[in-house]
This record gives C-alpha cells, structure tokens and sequence, in this order.
C-alpha cells in the first residue's frame, strides 16, 4: 500500500467514500500520521504518480539508486590494492599510483554538472542507463589500457558515466518518497557511498590475486548487472506534478464554482480520466529519448548556472564545503594509506583492515543517522506546533564531528606506536561513524533547506564532494612523509573539531535568518515548474 493512502486527507481518494459537499476546501491536504503536511502533496487515484506506488517498488527503485551509487565510490578505491602492480606495469611512482585515484574522482565531480539538465529534459530512466554504459564500457577499456595515459583516460570516463549516481539518483529518491521519510532514505543513500568506498579495497585486495585486470573485469561484471536492473526495472521517476495538481484542483474549483454537488461528485471521476492524458512514468516508450511531456524543461547549460547561483544561497556553499573541505576528505587519507601504514601485511590482508570502517558506518545508519534524524525531526517539530525547520537536522553533526576526530587520532597514533592492528580498527569503527552520521545530517539539511531545488543542491554537493576526493590524493603523502602519522591525523581531528563544528553551530544559530535574507531561488526542480498547460488548465 502506497504511503498516500495510509494518511489522512481532505478527501478520500477512491469513490467508494462519501460525496464532498459543495462550500467544503476545494484544495486537498494531504497530511502524515503525525498530522504533518506531506511534502510533496500525491495526486490521489493516479497510480502513475510514483508516490502512489507500492513500497516494494519504491525500495526496489532505492536498491537500484544505492547499487550505482555503491559502484561511485567502489571504483575509485578497488585498485588501492593493486598500487604495486600499477607501477610495475606503467613504471609509475607511488604519488603517480596515487593519482589513479583523484582521475576518476575529478570525473565524478564534473559529471553532476554534465548529467542534470538532461536528466529534468528526458528524464532519470535514460540518463541513468546511459551513464551506466559509459562506466561499463570504461572499465573494460581500463583492464585493457596498455599504457599508464590510456588507463588515466579510462579511470576518468569511469567516474563520469557513474556520476549520475549522486544528483539524479538523489532526485529519483525526491520523486519516490515523502520529506517525513527523507533522513531515512538519504541515510541508506549515503551508506552505498561510504560502503562502496570501503568495500572497494577489501574486495580488490582479493581480486588482485589474480591480477590487477581482474579488479576491473570485477567492476564491469558489476555494472552489466546493475544495467540490467536499470533496464527492466526502473521506470521513469520525474512526475509533472505541479501540472496533475493543478488540473484536479481546477476541475474540482470549476465544480464549487458552478454550485453544482453533482457536478463535485463527478469531478473525482473526471480528475482520474485526466491522469491519462499525458504520457508520463509507466506509460512512457520503453527505450525513451524524447523530451517529457506535462514539465517545463531547462536548458541544457542551466545546471552551470543554477551552480554558480547556489553560492548566493549561502546555507548551501557553507554546510557543504565545510563538510567537504574540513571533513570527508579525510576519508581518502585514511584508505589511501593503509597500504602504507601496514606494508609488512599481504594484500589481502590489508583489504580486511578496512572491516572496521565498514562495520563503524552499518552500525551508525542503523542507530545513529537517517532514522534517527527522522525521529529527532518529528518530535522537535510536534514541541514547535508542528513546524519543521531544516536546522532540526543538524543535531546529528556535533557528536559525529567527535566520533571522527578521536577515531583520526586513535589511528595516527596507533600507526607511529606500533599499536596492534585491533586498535587501528576501533579506530576505523569510530571514524566510519561519525562520517556516515556527518554525510546523513548535512545531506538531509540542504535537501530540507530548499526541497523544491533538490537537483541544484545537490549537484553542489556531489561536485564539492569530489573535488574534495581528488585534491586528497595530491597532498596527504607529503604530509605524512614530513610529519608522520600521529601529527597529520591529529591535524585532520583538529580541523574538523575547530573548523567545522563551530560553522555548523552558526548555521544552527544562525541559518533560518540567513535563508530569509538569501531569498528564493528563481528556479525550482521541473516536476514543481508551472508550465502552458497548467495556464491553459
């Protein structure tokens, strides 16, 4: 059963209730269990409206989502492994092995700004499976590459056919899930980030076995399944719901307007026909390249300028990039250098000793995040008369800027001292949390912040998000080579504790003031835009 029709609302959404009564509101509210208004608002009875489909599609859709998503980061740390062999067989140097990993990530981060715009024009569906095969066929050409240039070129059309994984599948899960459900889907989003970031080096320490060809021919076998789910079973997500809103509600007003009780009786059948005249979701062509009808579509170059623009809306540029500059980043020191910090262990083994970030992240979704934040929003709203705020979400970020930065000292020291490897997983447990909990909370903030903007807000996320990858790789060797293990990563923790907590706790003061004077955006996500046929309605 569709989350729509477990609630409350102004009216029933199938015939067999009452008959509305002319003088009742005409413009339906659709509320929560809790008595919060949804957002955004289902048309009831259209059973093309994604919000309206069973949660066993919705969660299929999700697993969909968070496997591209999984395979965004997994490809950029899978090879860490086989460093040794990259430069044997490319006569490369370690910093040059090292930069096999900022390539794809600087492909990541340019992507979102290339997939958006065509994504709001002809839809999630099709850019979704052309980025898939443009990984696909990537990874292949990485397995064969014969020299170090044409493997650089294959790991950077790696991370950019991925790249959709981040702003248009966070946009597929926008179209398929109510705002009360948020924290808990974008939690479970960001896991196959941060899973497929650390899973991807203790995979290939195995896989390298083999031989370092194998860690790709493992990623396209990877990609040819998660293309096959794509094809038959993701349907087309971008719903022109401003445009079946606008509709229903005229034929109901036109009703109440007339007096006419017979006439608001039948405006329920009425409004069901009318869901059929547009092709939208499930009825689209199957192989669909077209624009999508029912949406005001943007111009291709309007993702740059819609980039550009966010930095105006200041809440955004501050929460991201100082989550991006001043925290995650610290995720590729850490598995960057593992193979450093415990060289005497075989390969294999070091891709077990990343077991402890993994655990330290599944166990902080489960508790600590997108749930949770769910929960925190719902009853700091109910002790507010009902009145969410996008700064409720940032609770979560102060207790996981701790939990990195002790985890961050906890393993520089245990690396200089000699510590046994248990420590250094403790270690790895406790910054795996606190990332995974930091991700959630401000991914959840900016989405709540501006929720009709969510593509443009999140294509800043993923492009800062990857910028902050490749840069990484460029100075994080330097700086433990002068100063060892112990002094850089407790550089890390302080500049997470002393830089980042104290901008997180302005925008908490601070934030709703800073949102009102920034204004609205001119633009909201095309699903929302008014189009002519919601004038000619």
């Amino acid at each position: 059963m569709a989350d729509a029709e477990k609630q409350d609302k102004a009216f029933p959404p199938t015939g067999s209730e009452p008959k509305p009564l002319v003088g009742q509101v005409t413009e339906e509210v659709v509320l929560s269990k809790d008595g919060l208004k949804l957002f955004p608002q289902p048309v009831l009875g259209d059973d093309l409206d994604p919000l309206n489909w069973s949660s066993a599609q919705k969660h299929t859709i999700l697993a969909i989502v968070m496997s591209l998503y999984f395979m965004f980061t997994y490809i950029t740390t899978t090879t860490v492994p086989s460093f040794p062999d990259l430069q044997t067989t490319y006569s490369a140097t370690l910093e040059q092995a090292n930069w096999t990993v900022a390539i794809p990530a600087l492909g990541l981060a340019l992507g979102p700004l290339l997939w958006a715009s065509p994504a709001d024009i002809i839809g999630r569906r099709p850019i979704f499976i052309l980025g898939t095969l443009m990984a696909l066929v990537s990874t292949i050409g990485a397995a064969l590459a014969p020299t170090y240039s044409g493997y650089m070129a294959a790991r950077f059309f790696q991370g950019l056919g991925v790249s959709p994984a981040s702003n248009v599948g966070l946009a597929i899960i926008n179209d398929i899930f109510f705002d009360h459900e948020r924290g808990q889907k974008l939690g479970l989003w960001v896991l196959a980030i941060d899973q497929g970031l650390l899973f991807g080096p203790l995979i290939g320490g195995f896989v390298n076995i083999a031989g370092y060809q194998w860690i790709q021919w493992v990623s396209a076998i990877l990609f040819g399944v998660i293309l096959l789910a794509e094809v038959f079973f993701l349907p087309e997500t971008l719903y022109p719901r401003h445009l079946m809103l606008a509709q229903k509600h005229g034929v109901r007003t036109a009703a109440v307007q007339a007096g006419d009780e017979k006439a608001l009786t039948e405006s329920w059948s009425s409004s069901r026909n009318m869901h059929m005249t547009v092709p939208k979701t499930k009825k689209l062509p199957f192989a669909n390249v077209s624009p999508l009808p029912g949406i005001k579509h943007p111009k291709p170059y309007d993702t740059i300028i819609r980039f550009i623009k966010t930095f105006k809306y200041i809440v955004v540029p501050v929460s991201i990039m100082t989550y991006c500059f001043g925290w995650y980043w610290w995720v590729l020191s850490v598995v960057t250098l593992v193979p450093i910090a415990y060289a005497t262990y075989a390969v294999h083994i070091q891709g077990l000793l990343y077991l402890g970030l993994i655990v330290g992240t599944l166990i902080s979704e489960i508790f600590c995040s997108g749930r949770l934040s769910d929960w925190m929003v719902v009853k700091l709203a109910k002790s507010n008369n009902n009145q969410k705020t996008p700064e409720m979400r940032l609770w979560l970020a102060y207790p996981a800027a701790v939990l990195t930065a002790v985890g961050l000292i906890v393993w520089g020291v245990s690396v200089d001292q000699g510590y046994h490897w248990m420590v250094g997983q403790v270690a790895f447990a406790l910054f795996g949390a606190g990332i995974q909990m930091g991700n959630t909370a401000i991914c959840s903030y900016v989405v709540d912040a501006y929720p009709m903007q969510s593509m443009a807000t999140m294509t800043f996320y993923a492009v800062m998000l990857n910028l902050s990858a490749f840069v990484d790789p460029f100075f994080i060797v330097p700086w433990v080579d002068n100063v060892g293990f112990t002094w850089a990563f407790a550089g890390h923790a302080i500049i997470t504790v002393f830089f980042c907590i104290p901008l997180l706790a302005a925008l908490h003061r601070f934030g709703p003031a800073m949102r009102e004077k920034s204004g609205s955006p001119s633009w909201v996500n095309p699903e929302f835009e008014q189009t002519d046929m919601d004038a000619a309605s």
